[in-house]
């Protein structure tokens, strides 16, 4: 059997479509889009594999193809188009968050992480947000979800940001998305501003995420006013290094004085 072959067969068996045209293996990955397996050397072998246009004849002016690797074996074939699926169904993930495609999630607005791509930000009370982190782990597209709660509202904890890194002259008024871009950028730092992050878990059904958003977007009030910062609770816990208080420590300090002392006296008799 020939390289292409090979991976068609092993393609097929991971239940992902092929077809192969003389020196060309094409498998799509949406309607719009495919990968493409040239082969360099049918005895090494190897082949360049290419993101393209799908449906677009070579000799077409819009004909766009883009080499993204080279594999040398089955295995890494059928690896490279798991992840460019993957990526694709990532990338559509995302968009669908952003434009808010579903009715699910129709009261959430949605905005890109301005440092990760692969994270989206929603507001869901002046003082809390949900944050959806989307990538493909093991060739799997995973969304992990986040409630995340903040000691102050949103626009004074960037009113506080800004003070601080916004020169005091400077004239021009920043707009919602200027003020939003520079929270975000220096968030990494601002860890003292989030009291508590809540796990929702993650999910490769993408169906059932939009379930778990419009749910989370529902009990977001109910989960902010039941969340207590662990530092709170720790204050309230008795110190178990002052439970005998510091007089005590100077009555144990004064007892060991007098016991020398009398250490010292029955040495002299």
């Amino acid at each position: 059997m020939s390289f292409f072959e090979d991976i068609a067969t092993a393609l097929d068996d991971a239940g992902i479509e092929s077809r192969v045209n003389e020196d060309m293996m094409f498998v799509p990955i949406t309607s719009d889009l495919e990968i493409q397996f040239v082969e360099i050397d049918p005895h090494l072998p190897a082949a360049n594999v290419y993101i393209a246009a799908a449906d677009v004849d070579e000799d077409d002016e819009s004909f766009e193809s883009a080499l993204v690797s080279v594999v040398f074996s089955v295995e890494d074939a059928v690896k490279a188009v798991v992840e460019h699926i993957a990526t694709d169904q990532v990338v559509t993930v995302l968009r669908d968050l952003l434009e808010g495609t579903d009715e699910r999630i129709a009261d959430l607005e949605f905005f890109q992480d301005p440092t990760l791509a692969n994270i989206v930000h929603a507001e869901v009370t002046d003082t809390s947000e949900l944050q959806v982190e989307i990538e493909a782990v093991g060739g799997v597209p995973t969304a992990r979800v986040t409630f995340v709660a903040f000691g102050e509202t949103f626009d004074d904890i960037v009113d506080q940001v800004i003070d601080e890194l916004w020169d005091e002259d400077e004239e021009d008024t920043l707009t919602d998305e200027d003020r939003e871009r520079l929270f975000y950028d220096v968030a990494g730092e601002m860890g003292d501003f989030t009291d508590e992050v809540l796990e929702l878990g993650s999910f490769t059904d993408f169906d059932r995420l939009f379930d778990i958003l419009s749910l989370a977007a529902d009990q977001a009030e109910d989960w902010e006013a039941q969340l207590v910062p662990l530092e709170d609770d720790l204050d309230d816990e008795p110190d178990v290094y002052d439970i005998f208080g510091e007089d005590d420590d100077d009555e144990y300090e004064a007892l060991g004085d007098d016991e020398d002392e009398e250490d010292e006296d029955e040495d002299e008799k």
